[in-house]
Parts: structure tokens; C-alpha cells; sequence
């Protein structure tokens, strides 16, 4: 009974540069991009793999007191409601960064306040 850490989120000012690097950097290939500029790299096996992938999205201007980082989790064995009440249980709390309630993810905070998000794909355990 856990999560997998699915994905690494870097907020950054040029997602293409970026991800161009790390791409190269760890033999990764793009998987995706978004209409808001974010390009996800990652394994030749994609999302869901052994290994993470990587999000590079956009922001103007990463300023102090803004995290740079987050981690993605996805649930393993249970639906996304209910590994979001495993974690609600576990000492994460929701994190309010905006967003408008439509979102297929939840955004959380550990017990120190790091943000991250259970999406809601479920994969299978490693």
C-alpha cells in the first residue's frame, strides 16, 4: 500500500531549453508537450516506467519563496480518492496554489509544508 514518485516538476523560464538539457543529460526523450508551454521528458518506456519523468513549466520569473520543485505520486493499488484519505491520514494536508477544483490531481502538503501531487492514474507497483 503505497505511491510510486511518478514525476519531478521543475518550474523554469525556458521549459524547451531546460527539458533539451536533461534530456540529454539522462538519455531521456520528449513525451509530451502542454498548451501552456510545459514539455515532460523522460525513459524511451514513457510515463509509468521504473523511473520518473521529468515536467519543466513555465514561469516568468521563479522568485524566492516560490518552490522551484515538486513530486507527483500516483496511487498503486486503490483509487485516487482513496490513497488521497491514506494520505490525508498520514499528516499531508491540502495545499491551495490556485488551482480552480477541475483538476484531475490534488495538490498536498507534507508535514513540513513541501507541496506535491497525487494525480490520479494508478500504476502498477515497482
Amino acid at each position: 500500500m503505497a505511491c510510486r514518485f511518478s514525476e519531478l516538476v521543475v518550474n523554469s523560464r525556458d521549459p524547451e531549453a531546460l527539458a533539451a538539457f536533461w534530456a540529454a543529460v539522462l538519455d531521456y526523450r520528449v513525451l509530451g508537450r502542454e498548451e501552456d508551454g510545459s514539455v515532460e521528458i523522460g525513459p524511451a518506456e514513457g510515463f509509468g516506467g521504473a523511473a520518473p519523468t521529468l515536467v519543466f513549466g513555465p514561469v516568468a520569473d521563479p522568485t524566492p519563496g516560490r518552490r522551484r520543485l515538486h513530486i507527483d505520486v500516483n496511487p498503486t493499488d486503490r483509487d485516487q480518492d482513496a490513497e488521497l484519505q491514506r494520505l490525508l491520514d498520514l499528516g499531508a494536508v491540502p495545499a491551495d496554489v490556485g488551482q480552480t477544483g477541475d483538476e484531475g490531481w490534488h495538490v498536498l502538503a507534507d508535514p513540513e509544508g513541501n507541496e506535491f501531487c497525487l494525480l490520479r492514474t494508478r500504476l502498477d507497483p515497482l
